[in-house]
C-alpha cells in the first residue's frame, strides 16, 4: 500500500471511528494524517508481525489525543484486523481515547502533552548509550503542545547528548483547543523575524520545514533527515510540517470546533464521506461503504451550521479577524475563505 492509499483510509476510519464512538479530536486526526501515511508507508522500519522487533523504528505519538489516526495506520499496516477499529472507545477496547500501548505496534501510551516527545528523548539517548544504532527514534507533536516546557528541556537535552538517532516531527496547524496557537502563546515572532523552526534551530537541532500534507515533500524530508543524520552526526533532526487541521473535509479545515466535534449523524458525517470519495485513490475499497453515500443529506437553512459551523465566530468575537489573517496562509482551502465572507 502506498502512503496516498494509505492517507485515504486512515482519514475514512477515522471519521467512522469518531462517529460511532462520538469521540473528539478529528481535525487533529487530519492535520498529522500525511504525516503518518508517509511514515508507516514509506519511511518506519517494523515487522507488524513482530511488534517488538529488536531492530524496529521506534515511533512515539506525543500528541496522544490523535489516537485514531494512529491505530488506523497500525491497523491498515498489520498490527491488528482493521475490523476492531469499529470497537475505538467503548467500554472494554483497549483502543482508547488517547494512545494506550496495549495496542500492538504502541511504543507508549500518550496523551499528557509534552510527556512523550520527553520519552523519545530517552529512548533516543538509551539507544546511543548502549550501542544499539540499528534504528531511529521519531515522535509526532502537535505545535500547541510547543507550549510545554518539557518539550524545550528534551529539546536541550538531545542537542547536548547529539541525539542524531532522533526525529521531532512538528503537526503545524495554527490550532490548540479552543483558539489559534498564536492567541494562547506565540511560537512565531509577531513581527516576522523568525520562526517555530529557527526556535529549534536556536536550539541546536537541524529544521526541516515542509508542507505536510504533500507526500512528496514529506519523504523527502524523512530521507534527508536520515542522510544528514551521517553527515552532521552531532544534531538531532526536526521536521515542521504546516498542516491545516481538518485538512481533508472542507467544512472541518481551520475551525477550531472541530478540536472536539464529532462527525454527527445526518449532513456531517454524509458531507464527509461524500468529499472523501470524491478523492478515493486508485485500488482503495471503501471498508464501510465502497459506493460512498449514496444519498446525501444536506443541511436545512435554519439547521445547526448556522450555530455551529460559523468558523468560531460564534466563541469569540475576535475570531472572524483572526480567519482572514489565517486564510492567506499557503494551501488554506477556497471553500473557506468563502464561509468567512459569509460571517462577516
Amino acid at each position: 500500500m502506498n502512503s496516498e492509499q494509505l492517507s485515504w483510509l486512515i482519514r475514512r476510519h477515522c471519521v467512522e471511528m469518531t462517529h460511532r464512538a462520538r469521540a473528539s479530536h478529528i481535525g487533529s486526526d487530519f492535520s498529522a494524517t500525511d504525516i503518518l501515511a508517509t511514515l508507516y508507508a514509506d519511511v518506519l522500519r517494523y515487522d507488524a508481525k513482530a511488534p517488538q522487533w529488536r531492530d524496529r523504528d521506534r515511533f512515539l505519538m506525543s500528541k496522544g489525543h490523535a489516537s485514531a489516526e494512529l491505530y488506523a495506520a497500525l491497523a491498515e499496516s498489520g498490527f491488528f484486523p482493521v475490523e476492531e477499529l469499529k470497537t475505538f472507545c467503548e467500554n472494554g477496547s483497549r483502543l482508547l481515547g488517547h494512545v494506550s500501548s496495549e495496542v500492538p505496534g504502541v511504543e507508549l501510551s500518550t496523551g499528557s502533552l509534552g510527556h512523550g516527545f520527553s520519552v523519545a528523548v530517552g529512548m533516543a539517548y538509551a539507544a546511543k548509550k548502549s550501542g544499539d544504532v540499528g534504528h531511529k527514534v521519531y515522535a509526532l507533536l502537535g505545535d500547541g503542545e510547543c507550549n510545554e516546557g518539557a518539550v524545550w528541556e528534551a529539546a536541550l537535552f538531545a542537542n547536548h547528548f547529539r541525539l542524531n538517532n532522533l526525529v521531532a516531527i512538528i503537526d503545524r496547524n495554527q490550532m490548540q483547543s479552543l483558539d489559534f496557537g498564536e492567541n494562547t502563546l506565540e511560537l512565531d515572532d509577531s513581527e516576522g523575524r523568525y520562526r517555530l523552526a529557527d526556535k529549534w534551530r536556536a536550539f541546536g537541532w537541524r529544521a526541516i520545514e515542509v508542507d505536510g500534507h504533500d507526500l512528496n515533500q514529506l519523504k523527502s524530508a524523512f530521507e534527508e533527515a536520515g542522510e544528514n543524520a551521517k553527515k552532521e552526526p552531532h544534531k538531532p533532526t526536526v521536521v515542521v510540517a504546516n498542516t491545516i487541521k481538518g485538512r481533508g473535509v472542507a467544512f472541518m479545515q481551520n475551525d477550531v470546533l472541530w478540536h472536539y466535534r464529532y462527525p454527527h449523524s445526518g449532513w456531517e458525517y454524509d458531507d464527509a464521506v461524500r468529499e472523501l470519495h470524491e478523492r478515493i485513490p486508485s485500488g482503495v475499497v471503501d471498508p464501510y461503504a465502497s459506493s460512498g453515500i449514496m444519498r446525501v443529506a444536506r443541511p436545512e437553512n435554519d439547521g445547526e451550521i448556522v450555530d455551529d459551523h460559523a468558523l468560531s465566530s460564534s466563541w469569540k468575537s475576535s475570531y472572524p479577524e483572526q480567519m482572514r489573517r489565517v486564510e492567506a496562509r499557503p494551501g488554506t482551502d477556497e471553500r473557506v475563505h468563502a464561509v468567512i465572507e459569509d460571517k462577516q
